[in-house]
């Protein structure tokens, strides 16, 4: 039986910003199905898309679009939020990540704090589950919310590395150190194990070197790669790093 140390890293690949393109014009293009199969074809592991309570970019319509013609697993990340987990129970996507969600901000700044809300958590968590959803929370890396997390009964923990990915010198080694305990713990907690949030082509190499973290999902710099090189190049040159770094882990 294979352990969580020795599966390899897989990759999702989060095309919100392709929708945040098409929505600047409520146009039908860039087509986000058209993202999501190119994606495949770079070699996503499966693809992330975000329903936000305001559609701001993802629209439900997308979401039953993506489920019926992806072939990869479909990871839905989402709010607690009633009508949003309605939606979600008639999708039944693979994966759903649970995330907090602000009306203002511009991306996702932090992660769920699973000590707040605890009934609408756990009542969102029971109703996926039991539908056969891999349900996924998005947290900091604190020693009390993969605790939590694992109480609640989750499937997987997703450690929140914006604060990682933005520190520089001592902070970002810290916060490197913090992602590393709380996978660790994670794995020890019977937890699945991924990371996300301001991963890049450069800043992604220390996270491969920790083991028990077996997804990364990433959006933002592999559209933005695409811009120049198309989304099915800017993808398979992630997951050559990906495999890369799996190989040369193995090979030590």
């Amino acid at each position: 039986m294979m352990t969580p140390a020795n599966r390899s890293q897989t990759l999702g690949v989060n095309i919100d910003h392709v929708a945040t393109l098409r929505q600047a014009r409520r146009a039908v293009e860039p087509s986000v199905l058209e993202a999501a199969l190119d994606a495949e074809q770079g070699g996503a592991d499966s693809i992330t898309v975000h329903l936000r309570e305001d559609r701001r970019h993802i629209q439900d319509a997308d979401v039953f679009e993506l489920m019926e013609k992806i072939y990869v697993p479909l990871n839905l990340e989402m709010s607690v939020s009633p009508g949003i987990l309605k939606i979600a129970l008639k999708v039944l996507p693979e994966k759903a990540c649970l995330v907090p969600e602000k009306r203002k901000e511009l991306t996702t700044e932090g992660g769920l704090d699973l000590f707040s809300g605890k009934g609408a958590l756990a009542r969102t968590i029971d109703a996926l589950t039991c539908k056969k959803v891999e349900v996924s929370l998005f947290i900091d890396p604190i020693e009390a919310q993969v605790r939590e997390a694992a109480r609640l009964g989750a499937y997987a923990i997703e450690i929140h590395t914006g604060s990682y990915a933005n520190g520089t010198g001592k902070r970002k080694e810290k916060e490197l150190s913090r992602v590393r305990e709380a996978a660790r713990l994670g794995q020890a907690l019977g937890l699945r194990v991924h990371a996300g949030h301001g991963l890049n082509y450069e800043n992604i190499f220390p996270l491969l070197a920790i083991p028990e973290i077996l997804e990364f999902n990433i959006g933002h710099s592999i559209i933005s790669r695409a811009m120049f090189v198309g989304i099915a190049r800017a993808v398979s040159e992630m997951k050559k790093i990906i495999r890369t770094a799996y190989g040369a882990r193995r090979t030590v």
